[in-house]
């Protein structure tokens, strides 16, 4: 099932199957299917859809700085770490690629395979792929563009003080 909704940072797309989340797309949509994933038919009055849509809207009104959903985001062991490893970077906190790779057990010659892996992030916002910079501080690439990454940021940022 799925729906779209509106943010300030453009239409998302909210995909569940099976009970749990399992993508965020941005607009513009693809219309393929996630992960080879299937989409199923629109449903904008599924519960945790709408649970979802809430949680997004409070975080977006700075009211949520934790999400509280079934995740089932679908990717390799390895991408599954590092998502997992994500959602250990707090609200409005940011880490490297490198700190990420090492907080999994490897090397800062990881943080290549963590940025592919972190790129390839189902779930964006919810898991918050947005936190990750790079080493020198600098912001780099962002499946959903720059701007969304920069105007995530300074929402958790802006809302700390």
């Amino acid at each position: 099932m799925w729906t779209v909704i509106d943010s300030p940072i453009g239409e998302l797309r909210l995909v569940e199957h099976d009970g749990a989340l399992t993508a965020i797309e941005f607009t513009p949509f693809r219309d393929s299917a996630v992960n080879g994933a299937p989409r199923g038919v629109r449903q904008d009055d599924h519960p945790l859809l709408l649970e979802t849509a809430r949680q997004l809207a409070a975080y977006f009104a700075r009211d949520l700085k934790e999400f509280d959903l079934p995740l089932a985001p679908g990717g390799s062991a390895f991408q599954q770490q590092v998502w997992t490893q994500l959602l250990e970077i707090g609200y409005g906190e940011t880490a490297t690629y490198g700190e990420v790779a090492h907080r999994i057990g490897r090397t800062n010659a990881a943080s290549r395979a963590v940025g592919l892996a972190n790129g390839g992030n189902p779930i964006p916002v919810v898991i918050p792929c947005h936190r990750v910079i790079g080493a020198s501080g600098t912001l780099t690439g962002y499946a959903g563009g720059l701007e969304r990454k920069q105007l995530l940021l300074s929402l958790e940022q802006n809302a700390l003080f």
